[in-house]
């Protein structure tokens, strides 16, 4: 039976209502009643959508550039399946005006069904961060055979190491910044368990954040492989933070060279690294990793979220497609100072970061350099883009090093349309 504060509010007297005591405590006295799931709907009626849109003025992501008044009107009321809001997804680029060495999206999905309910809002976003790329009428390609890769065992005397990651998302679970602590439970529980069925050299361990003992914490600090709570603002303000570090975890091989982060800012984060040059052997072993786990996961009755348009669907939208970063940790001392350095970046479309991630300015000679790109072209594309882009800059950093001139090379065609 209806409340007598509900039966008020829909009456014909609600603006004077209103009026009389004030929209705040109306609201508040809406909130404490009885009738929740109505409450919640009357709620957002309250104020109209232009009361609501953010201030974006001193803005710089793609979320700010992409977010119109008229776009937020439409989509502000709508949620997805899981109960996920529009305000939930752009949070982050609204606490976030930029990033002081990369343009962030701006917004995070809540689940796969995001990427539908929001896509007046998200269709521009993928379109500006993927160089073009228009998810309406394009397809995106996949391809993990990994004999395709030529060239790719780079000079050591350069290349310190070499690393390949994606993410993966199970279809049917909300994404990290939306799901609920059971929701992340189950995630651990299909990986892990999936995971327990690799073989051969990709056989390895899972290790519970929760869980670990001190001794296991120091190996996977000493190994590198230990993630923290996350602290970026980036990160906080899109919800990865919450019940830290309830059902998050690492798994890696006995070799050390294939791991699994669980419930970081995806389900999963899958990654095959060595020290050294051998991108070929790195990416072998991504690729029948991959294949392998995907393989496992589907036995148990799961699948991961993929479709035609997208690729593979993950937490950020500018991770769809093929979720993948190839990166090597290169020693570029004297290219690294020469004014063209960041032209022959762009124009390779590779990006470079300091060794410490995202977060971190290069410092020293030595730069992580990885694709920038990663939906519209395959897995094998990029990495072969990255392969022959650090090729050159290694040619180039011993040009200079013999005193010769170098040369901006032409753009790298971006994908076929």
């Amino acid at each position: 039976m209806a409340s007598s504060f509900t039966r008020l509010i829909s009456g014909r007297n609600t603006a004077v209502l209103l009026a009389s005591l004030g929209a705040g405590t109306m609201a508040t006295g809406f909130l404490l009643s009885e009738s929740g799931p109505l409450a919640a709907e009357g709620r957002t009626k309250l104020y109209p959508p232009s009361s609501d849109f953010p201030d974006l003025r001193k803005h710089n992501n793609c979320m700010a550039t992409a977010l119109t008044p008229a776009i937020y009107a439409k989509l502000r009321d709508r949620v997805t399946p899981n109960n996920w809001t529009l305000d939930q997804s752009i949070q982050t680029g609204v606490d976030n005006p930029g990033h002081p060495f990369i343009k962030t999206v701006g917004c995070v999905a809540g689940d796969e069904e995001s990427y539908e309910v929001f896509a007046e809002l998200l269709d521009p976003i993928i379109k500006d961060r993927h160089n073009g790329y228009d998810p309406r009428t394009m397809r995106h390609p996949t391809d993990l055979d990994a004999s395709k890769i030529n060239n790719a065992v780079f000079d050591e005397n350069y290349v310190l190491s070499s690393r390949v990651r994606t993410g993966r998302s199970i279809r049917g679970l909300s994404l990290p910044p939306a799901c609920s602590r059971a929701e992340r439970r189950e995630v651990e529980r299909v990986v892990v368990t999936a995971l327990a069925g690799l073989k051969g050299d990709l056989a390895g361990r899972y290790y519970s954040l929760g869980d670990m003992t001190d001794k296991e914490q120091q190996q996977l600090i000493d190994d590198h492989f230990l993630f923290d709570k996350p602290v970026s603002p980036l990160l906080t303000c899109a919800f990865m933070a919450r019940d830290w570090p309830d059902a998050r975890g690492i798994w890696h091989n006995n070799d050390k060279t294939f791991l699994i982060w669980v419930n970081e800012e995806d389900h999963t984060r899958v990654i095959s690294m060595e020290k050294g040059g051998n991108m070929k052997r790195v990416f072998e072993r991504f690729c029948s990793g991959l294949k392998q786990v995907e393989h496992l996961i589907q036995e148990r009755g799961w699948e991961f979220m993929w479709n035609e348009r997208l690729g593979y669907i993950l937490t950020c939208p500018s991770n769809l497609g093929t979720g993948l970063r190839a990166g090597v940790h290169v020693r570029l001392p004297k290219l690294s100072k020469d004014p063209r350095f960041s032209k022959i970046l762009d124009n390779l479309r590779l990006q470079k970061r300091g060794t410490g991630g995202v977060d971190t300015a290069a410092t020293g000679d030595t730069f992580d350099i990885s694709n920038n790109d990663r939906l519209g072209k395959s897995e094998v594309e990029l990495v072969q883009m990255l392969v022959d882009g650090v090729n050159h800059l290694i040619e180039c950093e011993k040009k200079l090093e013999r005193g010769q001139d170098i040369k901006v090379p032409a753009p790298v065609a971006q994908f076929r349309k």
